[in-house]
């Protein structure tokens, strides 16, 4: 049964409550777009509420950010990043040396004759037929 939680916190079609408006009720995927909207609309609100450090889609009332601060479930992920960055394991990725090189070419662009811009035109208009500017086309010639 804990499993489904999981999964429905990860459903980006679940509906969340608008905090600015108990009425609104949002698909996850849009929650931050509609919560700056909300926020302009909503000013007396946005003053009473507090964003949280760890997920900035957490909005609570400031008077509950503390408690709210101490069982928030994404601290876990910052606290996991600190004790990733303090053991050294992101400078040991970062600083891994790529051993790709590049295949060996054999083309040199440079020294592909180019041939003069008229015979390409000329090229061109063999593939595809140009029509006179001059001549207004209808789809079909009209009957004098």
């Amino acid at each position: 049964m804990e499993l489904e939680d999981d999964f429905d916190v990860l459903d980006p079609e679940r509906l969340i409550q608008c905090p600015y408006n108990k009425h609104h009720r949002i698909r996850a995927c849009r929650f931050p777009y509609h919560l700056v909207k909300c926020r302009k609309s909503y000013p007396e609100v946005a003053k009473e509420l507090a964003t949280c450090p760890f997920n900035a889609r957490h909005l609570v009332p400031q008077a509950d950010l503390s408690d709210h601060i101490m069982k928030c479930d994404d601290k876990g992920f910052i606290e996991q990043d600190i004790v990733n960055q303090s053991s050294g394991f992101q400078r040991e990725q970062m600083n891994a040396v790529s051993t790709w090189q590049a295949p060996p070419c054999d083309e040199d662009w440079e020294t592909v004759p180019v041939p003069p811009l008229n015979k390409r035109i000329a090229c061109l208009q063999e593939y595809v037929p140009l029509r006179p500017c001059h001549t207004p086309y209808h789809g079909k010639a009209k009957a004098s």
